[in-house]
């Protein structure tokens, strides 16, 4: 009997496993998704010394949380914007800066439009600067 109710639930475990691994990354608890940033990302691309790199976490009410940090980017700002690789959008999250990282304010949530944007990789993040204006470092968020 006690094999049997092992048995039963090293199964349960397995499927369990199983149904999490199918899950889109958009889902919560199911990891973040990673950027990477860059000048050549940005549009047009900039000749940047510096770089960048960080993780975002979309919950499926739209919940967002993460951040970004900076090496060599004299940064003065940073936004999430809506807009598809190789294209330029407007700013959806102003992020919170603190030194050369930059966050989503707490309790932040996309809308449904914006999170439909997110799983389709239609947003990114960027950092600006004095010298560029527009963005010195880009990294599109793909889920």
């Amino acid at each position: 009997m006690k094999t049997l109710i092992k048995a039963a639930v090293v199964s349960l475990a397995v499927l369990a496993l199983a149904a999490c691994s199918s899950m889109p990354d958009w889902m919560p608890f199911s990891g973040a998704t990673k950027v990477k940033l860059s000048g050549a990302e940005e549009v047009p691309p900039v000749m940047a010394q510096g770089s960048g790199g960080g993780s975002f976490r979309v919950a499926e009410d739209g919940g967002i949380s993460g951040s970004v940090t900076t090496t060599g980017v004299a940064g003065t700002a940073a936004h999430i914007h809506q807009g598809a690789k190789g294209q330029n959008g407007p700013v959806i999250v102003p992020l919170a800066k603190n030194a050369d990282t930059y966050s989503v304010p707490e309790g932040r949530k996309l809308t449904a439009a914006q999170t439909e944007a997110f799983k389709a990789g239609n947003l990114y993040v960027n950092v600006h600067t004095a010298r560029n204006k527009g963005g010195e470092v880009r990294g599109q968020l793909n889920p």
